[in-house]
């Protein structure tokens, strides 16, 4: 044994520690450590390596490092060329290691902040379609015309005309047709929404078809709280159908199941999964073929009805 040993190991004794012990304090390993208390230089990897080890060792059996290399610079050698050590595993790798997993967590992170701001647009979205799609129609005042109006009646060449005198080769003169139907808004009353129907003087075709589903039905003639011609649930597929020749009120309670036309003429009931009340009110006065009239006013009083008592 080495005086530089020695005394190394004395003051490891002292101190009440072991081999292992230095050995997990310096992460030198042991053989190394055993090599430097006997003076077994060889087996150690390099005089640079021996310093090095020596120092830590000092350190840990609390010698001066500085003094102690000083005092034995005759055992140790001041330089020699370096060789490859085998020393604990560095821990280089792991740090790499760690890096990576930042990487990859600060990724992640940023795909989740713009995958939850990708959440947040399409959430808005969809409420803004929602809302469009929920509020109701607006009324459209302008006339609700037919579209097709009634063909000329055929005449055939032998028919008279006006005078009494056949004339089989001329065409006769068309009489006027009767004007189309028209169907216009009129007024707000409570929650009804009253339409005059026009021509004067012709008895109207009202028809309510229920499709898609049951809907609540119910049928008043003159206003809210006149006699119930029908106030039942229809059944998918019902229809119904009535002469309109004196007010009619009509409650639906999906609007979205039920179609109601009058001469075929649809009326605009807001198509939404809910109720709507309508009151069909015929133009009263001499019929028509230009399709004027004057109103009633039986209309005023119809309205003041429909005002005062409406049933869902």
């Amino acid at each position: 044994m080495s005086d530089l040993g020695a005394l190394l190991r004395k003051a490891r004794e002292e101190r009440g520690l072991t081999l292992d012990d230095v050995q997990e304090i310096t992460k030198i390993r042991k053989r190394y450590l055993e090599a430097i208390e006997s003076g077994d230089h060889s087996v150690l990897p390099g005089t640079f390596y021996l310093r090095a080890f020596v120092k830590n060792y000092c350190d840990a059996v609390g010698l001066d490092s500085d003094e102690v290399l000083r005092l034995y610079q005759h055992e140790i050698p001041a330089s020699v060329t370096d060789q490859v050590v085998e020393a604990v595993p560095a821990r280089q790798p792991k740090r790499v290691r760690t890096r990576s997993s930042e990487r990859i967590s600060k990724l992640g992170f940023n795909i989740m902040m713009w995958s939850f701001l990708i959440l947040i647009v399409v959430v808005v979205w969809v409420y803004f379609v929602n809302q469009k799609a929920d509020n109701p129609k607006e009324i459209d005042n302008t006339n609700i015309t037919d579209q097709a109006s009634p063909a000329p009646p055929s005449q055939s060449p032998n028919s008279s005309n006006a005078g009494g005198t056949t004339t089989p080769t001329a065409t006769p003169t068309p009489t006027p047709s009767q004007s189309p139907t028209t169907v216009t808004f009129s007024s707000k009353v409570g929650k009804v929404d009253h339409y005059d129907v026009s021509p004067a003087g012709v008895v109207h075709k009202v028809e309510i078809k229920i499709s898609g589903g049951p809907s609540w039905t119910e049928v008043r003639s003159g206003s809210s709280s006149g006699k119930a011609i029908i106030s039942e649930t229809a059944p998918d597929g019902s229809a119904f159908t009535y002469d309109l020749d004196q007010p009619l009120y009509i409650n639906v309670g999906r609007a979205d199941l039920s179609t109601i036309t009058v001469d075929g003429v649809q009326i605009n009931d807001g198509d939404r999964a809910g109720s709507k009340k309508i009151q069909l009110n015929p133009v009263q006065g001499t019929g028509g073929t230009d399709g004027t009239s004057t109103q009633s006013p039986d209309n005023s009083s119809t309205a003041g009805d429909t005002a005062g008592t409406e049933n869902q």
